[in-house]
């Protein structure tokens, strides 16, 4: 009888690559290439929490028109407004969680909601001067070559290499960020005090 343990062949699967394995055939060059990348990534992934806030907002404005809508559907004489209004809810809800959806694939680097992003960002072309200045913004981050290169299968395997990697978020932003999000309290503070007086 052998005291050597036991093989178990189910426990083992060859064809699976280990983080630990990945990292050394990857070597430097994955920290290297995550380093050269990690701005554009967190810049893309900005990209999804925008398009996240959005759907939001948005799925609230949908919901919104479709209860004017089925209010004005009960009366006979605004039945047409009811209708339109009835259908507009719908569109807007479908496309915000549409919206949703790519967000959440965007910030997971999915290959697919870099197609998608693209489409929804050619829309906002539309929505000059600022809504095509920001749409035009999220095209150079999805269509540039570092653009490429972090919605690649091969950019997943850097980032499974590289856990160690975080962008650091710069004091500059949320000192900015705090200022922003103070200014539109204070814009909502100063409509709910006008509006009481």
């Amino acid at each position: 009888m052998s005291n050597q343990p036991e093989f178990n062949p189910s426990s083992v699967n060859p064809y699976a690559v280990s983080t630990s394995t990945l990292a050394t055939n990857l070597g430097t060059d994955a920290e290297s290439i995550r380093r050269e990348h990690l701005n554009h990534e967190a810049s893309v992934k900005s990209i999804g929490l925008l398009y996240w806030l959005g759907g939001i907002f948005g799925c609230l404005v949908g919901v919104a028109y479709a209860i004017g809508g089925l209010v004005n559907v009960v009366n006979p004489n605004t039945i047409g407004i009811g209708i339109t209004f009835l259908v507009l809810g719908v569109i807007v809800t479908c496309f915000a969680v549409l919206q949703i959806m790519v967000a959440i694939a965007i910030r997971k680097l999915k290959p697919w909601s870099r197609i998608a992003a693209t489409v929804i960002s050619c829309i906002g072309l539309l929505g000059f001067p600022i809504g095509t200045l920001i749409s035009a913004y999220f095209l150079y981050l999805l269509q540039s070559s570092k653009g490429t290169v972090v919605f690649s299968d091969h950019y997943q395997e850097v980032i499974a290499a590289t856990p160690h990697i975080r962008y650091r978020t710069s004091i500059v932003v949320w000192v900015l960020l705090g200022l922003l999000v103070g200014i539109i309290g204070f814009g909502i503070l100063a409509l709910v005090i006008g509006r009481i007086r």
